[in-house]
């Protein structure tokens, strides 16, 4: 992609502005805390004192509207302590601009290491940045500063309360994580009735399982319906993926394929009504056709062999999603209208108590936290290199701003921190985004102040209602976000005294200059994505490669498998393949060349690397039990695979044709031996097909599509 195109589109996304889905009782609560501690600071104090404590409010109800599983009252306290600890540190060093530049430089570099532990702690260490970059600029002593960040904490106590005191649908992120993992399945059911190798987009579970991983306090209060279902939601996926395959299912085409579909159109419909039932937390509600097909399949079917096998596993499962969910079972209204009497399932005395995954606390996250740090304090690692980047820029725009004849020139570092992002595409369409959003809210924060004068309570009402739209809005576009709080700052510095026409002159010049400045840093210091595409490949051929050889591992020695080795062999390789996506995605915006592979071979590889995972999961359905006669065929199938692993993840790092002559002559001695009966024979073959597609798509030769690689 040209410098030019690459540019248009991060304008194109800067200023794009989505419907989504909006949360007004959220925005009402979060801006309700802003005014309440705006009022009674203001009342109480004096406006200087006021417009530090407006900062810590909102910083600390804007961390509620983060994806985050943590409780909001923690996430706000933590923005609150963090928000005082860096205006009371910058503080002590405001007096002195050599010592301050050092301590912003270190702070920001910390604060750009801080996208190592994940994307809130990011944003909250950004926003601690921001804040001590803004209060430093208002007088006062060691006394007030103590007395500044004291204010702050009290700010985040208050929004804290708050969603204590008034919570909007506890729970309700979970909910919807684990609903829409359900509702994904019941759509990769139907889509399988007619495309037996459809695509499944593995996110929603991996976010689902993000989502059950909880503090023992969590723990403790969480809600039955969130227990059971993800549980079967992972073991549902292979389970559909192997009834509705004509390999190692029913066949392509016949009357058990279009039982098949019936039991697929089945499984959709329950699915979906456990996903409404889970989201809204309301009994499951099952229409009669969808009962009567599952009933029908589960006493008789047409189906036979594997297939039969997985259509029960299929019924039993879904007994099991529509029981996890512990409420009564009502059965729907048939098509024709007749009433049919409700219907519960069998309960034990006692409800069963699920396993959760366990999310540490917040002190136990230090550790965690510094590993990630230590992980990521490399040269090459993207998000070392982008907090190298953001100190580098953050100190350049402080010493800009300082030079200038403007007052207010923390806004142009200010600017930079708040745009930067380890990548490319987010780097430059925020830039854009913040400066056409901070135009459109000075000019209607500073008419409004024209025309009005208002006194400081009016600011602060004004303020309020800024900030209220912004939360509400939030979600709908980083312009408009960035509008609404360039208005809110506006009517801060009103409380304050401050000149309207002044401060809109040098916003929109410093936050222009600080736009710049962090779109030249990416441009002269980049961390691009282009040149690891075959390192992020090599990772994924490696983890699927151990997928596949933990799964052939419970064939060749079934007494002496291992669940759990599979799981996270299965876990690492949708991580893997994740890695791979949003790099790719990333890649696709940025302004380089390719370099070793094509667009082409990107996309082969991809899909026999996917064919390789969905062939893996197939095998994974049929696992044979404990006391199932060990395959010998397999083992040493497993054994070429093992050996040729490691070579083939180098030859993809290194440009190199694949060798898997090694796998092939294994799986042609296992087909010799036993034929075509059997699922892992006949997913072996699938296996290997795609290896072979992956060696071609990156051959160098003639034949190959990767054409990059050969100039």
């Amino acid at each position: 992609m040209t410098w030019s195109k690459a540019l248009k589109d991060t304008v194109r996304t800067g200023l794009t502005v989505e419907r989504t889905k909006l949360q007004p009782l959220v925005a009402v609560r979060g801006a309700a805390g802003v005014a309440i501690v705006i009022g009674v600071v203001l009342w109480l104090a004096t406006p200087t004192l006021a417009v530090s404590s407006a900062f810590g409010a909102f910083a600390s109800a804007l961390v509620t509207f983060q994806r985050s599983w943590r409780p909001r009252p923690v996430l706000a306290l933590a923005v609150a302590a963090g928000l005082a600890v860096s205006t009371f540190v910058g503080y002590m060093a405001a007096a002195d601009p050599l010592v301050f530049g050092v301590l912003l430089a270190v702070w920001t570099l910390l604060a750009g290491m801080a996208w190592a532990v994940g994307p809130v702690s990011g944003m909250v260490a950004t926003q601690t940045v921001a804040v001590m970059l803004i209060t430093v600029t208002l007088p006062t002593s060691v006394a007030g500063a103590l007395l500044h960040a004291g204010i702050i904490v009290c700010a985040g106590v208050v929004q804290a309360a708050l969603i204590v005191v008034f919570p909007v649908r506890p729970w309700g992120l979970q909910r919807d994580a684990l609903a829409d993992a359900l509702a994904a399945e019941a759509d990769y059911a139907r889509r399988l009735r007619h495309d037996p190798v459809a695509r499944f987009d593995a996110q929603p579970l991996m976010d689902a399982r993000s989502a059950a991983e909880l503090t023992p306090r969590q723990a403790r209060n969480r809600p039955r319906q969130l227990g059971g279902p993800r549980g079967v939601a992972e073991r549902l996926r292979p389970v559909l993926a192997s009834l509705a395959d004509p390999v190692v299912g029913a066949p392509a085409e016949g009357p058990e394929r279009d039982h098949v579909r019936d039991l697929l159109a089945a499984a959709g419909t329950v699915l979906d009504a456990v996903a409404r039932s889970i989201r809204w937390g309301k009994p499951v509600r099952l229409p009669p056709e969808a009962m009567a097909v599952l009933e029908g399949a589960e006493s008789g079917s047409m189906l036979t062999g594997p297939a039969r096998r997985s259509a029960l596993r299929l019924i039993a499962l879904l007994a099991d999603a529509v029981e996890a969910t512990d409420e009564p079972v009502k059965e729907a209204r048939p098509a024709n209208g007749e009433p049919k009497g409700a219907k519960a399932p069998k309960k034990s005395g006692e409800k069963e108590q699920y396993r959760h995954l366990l999310r540490p606390t917040v002190p136990r996250l230090v550790p965690v936290g510094l590993r990630a740090l230590r992980r990521e304090a490399r040269w090459s690692s993207a998000i070392g290199r982008h907090a190298v980047r953001v100190a580098g820029v953050s100190l350049a725009g402080y010493a800009l701003g300082s030079a200038l004849p403007l007052g207010h020139g923390y806004w142009a570092p200010m600017t930079s921190v708040m745009v930067m992002r380890p990548d490319f595409g987010q780097t430059y369409s925020r830039g854009v985004a913040r400066f056409v959003g901070t135009l459109v809210g000075v000019f209607v924060g500073g008419l409004v102040m024209a025309l009005a004068h208002p006194g400081p309570w009016v600011c602060a009402a004004l303020a309020v209602v800024c900030i209220a739209l912004m939360y509400l809005l939030m979600r709908t576009g980083y312009s408009v976000a960035s509008a609404c709080i360039a208005a809110y700052v506006v009517f801060l510095l009103g409380i304050a005294g401050e000149g309207w026409s002044q401060t809109v002159e040098e916003r929109v010049i410093l936050t222009l200059l600080g736009g710049l400045l962090a779109m030249a840093a990416y441009a002269l210091f980049p961390a691009w994505e282009t040149p690891k595409l075959r390192d992020r490949l090599a990772d994924w051929l490696a983890a699927n490669g151990r997928y596949s050889l933990a799964v052939l591992d419970a064939f060749a020695h079934p007494a002496d498998r291992k669940p759990r080795r599979v799981r996270e062999a299965l876990l690492d390789a949708r991580a893997a393949r994740q890695a791979w996506e949003d790099a790719v995605a990333r890649a696709q915006r940025e302004p380089v060349r390719h370099r070793g592979i094509s667009r082409n071979a990107e996309r082969g590889a991809e899909a026999a690397l996917a064919t390789m995972g969905r062939v893996t999961m197939l095998m994974e359905a049929h696992i044979p039990d404990r006391d199932a006669a060990p395959s010998k065929e397999a083992e040493e199938f497993a054994a070429a695979l093992r050996a040729a692993l490691p070579d083939a993840a180098a030859a993809v790092r290194e440009r190199r044709d694949l060798d898997w002559s090694g796998p092939l002559d294994a799986y042609g001695a296992w087909q010799a031996r036993v034929g075509e009966e059997g699922v892992a024979v006949r997913a072996a073959e699938l296996l290997v097909d795609a290896l072979d597609e992956l060696a071609g798509v990156l051959s160098r030769g003639p034949g190959g599509r990767n054409r990059a690689a050969r100039r």
